[in-house]
């Protein structure tokens, strides 16, 4: 498994993995704007895919299509308009398409991508990245409304559940009856679920889990090698996977979420900071900080933090963080589509990707922090990386407060400094 800081290094890889695919590509879409362009000159996301049906492969997309509660986000969703399907007419599109809703009032929230599935090579992207501008930014370059997020790109046994998943989602999208619920010559087939497992490869033990809301999907076929699900019942291992972390932690924990305002959660990070546990926490700065989050900084050992880049005028911009990442005891972590927050673990469509593997998390979390901090914390423990977050933070948070934009890396405390 190998994961992917940013849009603009994970789209590319995605790209070359498109153009190397020999069978197929599918995708869960959940935001893909017009505006969008791959990198290095590819065109939209559209034309990769398009270019990718022309060479013979199948190509298949599950899009999200808003019900009217969730109407106002239609704007930056491909969900199947006239103009949509005109575009799709111009471009001569090779594509299958199947739209599909969510529970009323909830989002079908995945993004995940297989290239040729079933195969020994069988490779999966996922995570938290939309198709849309503020997400094609490059790796430690974030500046004004640009997005900080993370994919995962995985090969192996686990690629299969991501497999599973895509095709128990075509099977029963909401809108395949519709003579607008589907684009292209086979989109109107089923597809068969996977028999195999793809061959182990590397050392990381990785686990696929999702959120699905109860009623909105009935066949609960096994994953190769599995049990059967009563998916009839809803899932909510992204929920069970989150808890069981934090409570478990023995050390740190380090989270980047777009929201956490989930009671569960922040009693079980309560619980661990009761327990001497160093927690940092990255959210967009200029989000809603629930009380209850916030309530945690009486703890000494808690960190609440955003991120500000330096804009072209010199001045701090604020990053908004997208990303969905928790990393335990740098040796546990999960990466996905799933917010802590009440939509995204009880009632969207999320998949995120759990991995244990110390090297893996470290990875990651040097990665990260050489981005927030401009520091290189690859040979320190866990807790020291964290303890150091904590204080470059706080410092960053002073020349904040004094307007200076001369800072170590991008990351602030978004609590007040404390009381000397």
């Amino acid at each position: 498994m190998r994961p992917l800081v940013d849009g603009q290094p994970a789209f590319r890889r995605l790209c070359e993995a498109i153009d190397a695919a020999r069978q197929s590509v599918w995708a869960t879409v959940t935001f893909m704007w017009p505006t969008f362009q791959m990198p290095d000159r590819r065109g939209s996301a559209l034309d990769v895919l398009n270019r990718a049906a022309d060479r013979g492969l199948d190509v298949r997309l599950i899009f999200w299509r808003p019900d009217p509660e969730t109407a106002s986000l239609k704007t930056n969703a491909f969900w199947g308009s006239p103009e949509h399907f005109a575009l799709l007419n111009e471009s001569a599109s090779g594509c299958r398409i199947r739209w599909d809703r969510a529970q009323p009032g909830y989002c079908q929230h995945q993004k995940s991508w297989l290239i040729d599935a079933g195969t020994d090579t069988e490779t999966s992207f996922l995570g938290g990245i939309n198709l849309n501008p503020h997400s094609m930014v490059s790796s430690g370059h974030q500046g004004e409304g640009q997005n900080h997020d993370v994919y995962i790109e995985l090969v192996g046994p686990s690629a299969v559940d991501v497999h599973h998943n895509f095709v128990q989602r075509w099977n029963e999208a909401s809108e395949r009856h519709l003579i607008d619920g589907r684009w292209g010559p086979g989109s109107e087939t089923d597809l068969p679920f996977p028999n195999r497992v793809p061959p182990a490869r590397g050392n990381a033990i990785v686990q696929i889990q999702r959120t699905i809301h109860g009623g909105r999907h009935a066949d609960g076929h096994a994953s190769p090698g599995g049990l059967p699900f009563d998916i009839s019942a809803g899932e909510q291992s992204n929920f069970e996977q989150y808890l069981a972390a934090i409570d478990g932690a023995r050390s740190t924990v380090y989270i980047e979420n777009q929201c956490i305002d989930v009671p569960q959660i922040i009693d079980s990070l309560r619980l661990a900071l009761h327990r001497g546990v160093a927690i940092v926490a990255v959210v967009p700065a200029e989000g809603k900080v629930s009380e209850e989050l916030a309530s945690l900084g009486k703890f000494e050992k808690f960190t609440l933090a955003g991120l500000a880049g330096l804009g072209d005028d010199g001045k701090r911009k604020p990053v908004w963080v997208h990303a969905k990442l928790m990393i335990v005891d740098g040796e546990w972590g999960t990466v996905g589509s799933c917010n802590l927050h009440r939509y995204s673990l009880f009632g969207n469509c999320e998949m995120n990707a759990a991995f244990w593997d110390r090297d893996t998390a470290r990875a990651l979390l040097s990665e990260l922090l050489q981005e927030h901090l401009a520091t290189d914390t690859a040979r320190m423990d866990d807790h020291v990386a964290l303890e150091l977050f904590r204080s470059i933070a706080e410092q960053n948070r002073q020349h904040f407060e004094a307007d200076e934009h001369a800072w170590q890396g991008i990351a602030f405390s978004l609590l007040p400094p404390p009381i000397s």
